[in-house]
């Protein structure tokens, strides 16, 4: 059996279906806590089955309906979903076409500008390195639109993904073309059809005269699903390297892998500094990281670390200023991983990081020779 027949996983399609419910729903409603959201999501959809299936095992009147319009599943009342959109679902790991024509929209300094500003806080781009995000911007064109006019309408097949850089959009569904959400001057939309190859879930109209950013759903395949998918295999095997993460479930580890974001530094670059509140943790992908306090003398280099090591995480357990700041040795890329994704994610592996912490302690030892020389660092 090949490695690749091994880790292929069959997902059910009672998975897949719930699954795509909650998607449908998250996206269209866009709430503020996607936990918090799940867990009422779920909360409903258990409680409608039960009522479902008390009310299938009795007798219905004749003019009782056995599932109002409200009940009925998402995916019905919003995409109409057929077995055949699950069966195209993209496949990334099985997509060689590496060497397709990329699409270039060439673009003054000041619209790449105004992409930039546009796209910073789309959440789908937040993986992507320099190199992809460059490409990002090239695929991208321009769309005015004037008030009124439709931009995606429900049960459309999906052919762009849309950036909002300016304008106000309101999205409606269902048959009764239902207001459920309204876009003001940023977000992005039009995803969903291309993530799934499945028609338009919502409809979407300008209110008034705006500006969008559009990306064809081949780039929006290549470039986004992809990169996420070869990301995630990166991080996975970066992390498997890591003792400290041995305690971690399997999916624990995919959960912090999609969690990471690249980051690169240059050769003499500072990437955190001593005394600074911390911000996250940093995986080493690529090249050395010296570590170094501050002391009378100036800098002293305590150690220097290499790929598959980590640091920054003494701060985080601590919940106390840097103690000791880090510098690229050469041209360095890391994964970073942000504070709330690191309390969120690497609980199970709280208790080895506080006992590193003593190995930390013992290292300054041999270096300065007592604790009262080490008590400014701490």
């Amino acid at each position: 059996m090949s490695s690749q027949q091994k880790h292929r996983i069959q997902v059910p399609d009672g998975l897949r279906d719930v699954l795509l419910e909650f998607s449908i729903a998250y996206l269209l409603e866009q709430p503020g806590d996607v936990i918090d959201y799940a867990v009422e999501f779920f909360s409903k959809l258990q409680e409608n089955r039960k009522t479902t299936m008390i009310t299938s095992a009795e007798p219905a009147s004749p003019d009782e309906s056995i599932m109002s319009h409200e009940e009925e599943p998402l995916v019905n009342r919003y995409a109409s979903r057929r077995k055949s959109v699950f069966a195209e679902t993209y496949d990334p790991e099985n997509d060689d076409d590496d060497d397709g024509a990329r699409a270039i929209f060439p673009k003054t300094d000041e619209q790449r500008a105004r992409l930039c500003d546009s796209v910073k806080n789309i959440l789908l781009f937040r993986s992507l390195d320099k190199e992809q995000m460059n490409e990002v911007l090239d695929a991208m064109f321009e769309k005015k639109v004037k008030a009124k006019d439709y931009i995606i309408k429900q049960g459309d097949d999906g052919d762009n993904f849309y950036v909002i850089e300016s304008g106000v959009y309101k999205a409606y569904v269902g048959e009764d073309q239902k207001h459920i959400h309204t876009y003001e001057n940023s977000g992005s939309f039009g995803e969903l059809a291309l993530l799934y190859n499945m028609p338009r879930a919502a409809t979407i109209q300008a209110e008034t005269e705006g500006q969008l950013w559009a990306m064809d759903r081949q780039t929006f395949r290549r470039i986004l699903l992809k990169s996420a998918f070869r990301k995630r295999k990166m991080y996975e095997a970066l992390l498997d390297a890591v003792p400290m993460l041995k305690t971690l479930q399997s999916y624990e580890r995919m959960n912090l892998a999609d969690a990471l974001v690249p980051r690169t530094y240059a050769k003499g670059e500072r990437i955190i500094k001593q005394g600074d509140v911390a911000d996250g943790m940093y995986f080493i992908e690529d090249g050395k990281v010296s570590i170094r306090i501050q002391q009378d003398v100036g800098e002293v280099e305590i150690s220097d670390l290499e790929k598959g090591q980590y640091f920054g995480e003494l701060a985080l357990v601590t919940h106390r200023p840097r103690a000791a700041s880090a510098y690229a040795v050469d041209n360095v890329k890391v994964a970073f991983l942000d504070v709330d994704a690191f309390e969120r994610l690497l609980g199970p592996c709280m208790d080895i990081m506080k006992r590193n912490i003593g190995d930390y302690e013992s290292q300054l030892l041999k270096i300065f020779g007592s604790k009262n020389n080490i008590s400014d660092i701490r």
